[in-house]
C-alpha cells in the first residue's frame, strides 16, 4: 500500500506558480516540474512535461522513454510556435512496480529516501553542482552561490542529443519513503530540517507535506514550492 501526501503554494514574491505535480497511486507515478521561461511559459512547459510522462506511462513506456519524450514534445512546441520564447522545465519522477521503483531526473527538482534517515537520491543538474563535483567548492558554499540556480539541463532548453537523463533504481521495503520537490522547498529548508519533518512517523503523509510547505514559507518563500511525500506500508 502506498500513503502519500502532496502540496503546492506559489510562495511568498511569486504571482505565478510555475510548479505542477502528479501524485498516482495506482499508477504508481509521482512527479514534480518546476517551469522556467517567464509569463505563461514556465506554467506550461511543466505542464506539458507533467501530461506527456503520465501519457506515456499509461502507455507502458519506461520512466526514461518517457521523460524524453516529454522533452522532444517541448522542442517541438517551441519549434511550432515562432513567437514562443525559449521555455523549459525541470523534473523529478519517481514510479512504483512490483519489481521496486525507478526514478528519474532532469535539473535541480530533487528525490528523497527516507528509512531511518534521509537521504538524497538525485544529483542537480546545474553550474554549482558541477564546481562541487569538481572539488572547487563543498557543499556549504554551493549553498549560498549566486549561480546556484543556473541549470545545465532542462527539458525543452537542452537539446535531444545533449540530454541527460538521470536515473536511479531499487527495491522497495516496508516503511520505506520517497520525497520529490521543486528547488522552492531546498533553497529554503535544509536537508537536516527535512529530514526532521520527513522521519515523523506518528504524522501522516499529508501532514509532513503540510509541514514541509510551511517551512519553505517560514523561510522566506521566495519561490514556487511543491512537494510529495510517498509511503510504502
Amino acid at each position: 500500500m502506498i500513503e502519500f501526501g502532496h502540496g503546492t503554494h506559489v510562495g511568498l514574491r511569486r504571482t505565478r506558480n510555475e510548479d505542477t505535480y502528479y501524485a498516482d497511486a495506482a499508477l504508481g507515478l509521482f512527479l514534480v516540474a518546476d517551469g522556467m521561461g517567464g509569463h505563461q511559459h514556465g506554467e506550461v512547459a511543466s505542464a506539458l512535461a507533467r501530461d506527456t510522462v503520465v501519457e506515456l506511462v499509461r502507455g507502458r513506456q519506461s520512466l526514461a522513454e518517457a521523460v524524453h519524450g516529454a522533452a522532444a514534445r517541448l522542442l517541438e512546441h517551441a519549434q511550432r510556435d515562432d513567437n514562443a520564447r525559449p521555455m523549459g522545465t525541470t523534473i523529478a519522477a519517481i514510479r512504483f512496480s512490483e519489481q521496486g521503483y525507478e526514478v528519474a531526473w532532469v535539473g535541480d527538482s530533487r528525490i528523497y529516501q527516507w528509512t531511518n534517515s534521509l537521504r538524497r537520491i538525485s544529483h542537480d543538474h546545474s553550474l554549482v553542482q558541477n564546481l562541487v563535483a569538481a572539488g572547487a567548492i563543498d557543499e556549504a558554499q554551493a549553498a549560498r552561490h549566486p549561480q546556484r540556480n543556473v541549470l545545465t539541463q532542462a527539458l525543452g532548453i537542452t537539446a535531444l542529443d545533449q540530454l541527460h537523463i538521470s536515473m536511479a533504481k531499487g527495491q522497495l521495503t516496508p516503511d520505506i519513503s520517497f520525497l520529490v520537490c521543486s528547488d522552492g522547498l531546498t533553497e529554503e529548508v535544509s536537508d537536516a530540517a527535512i529530514g526532521n519533518i520527513v522521519g515523523r512517523q506518528e504524522l501522516a503523509a499529508q501532514e509532513c507535506i503540510d509541514h514541509l510547505l510551511l517551512a519553505a514559507l517560514d523561510s522566506g518563500g521566495s519561490d514556487n514550492v511543491t512537494a510529495i511525500l510517498a509511503r510504502i506500508r
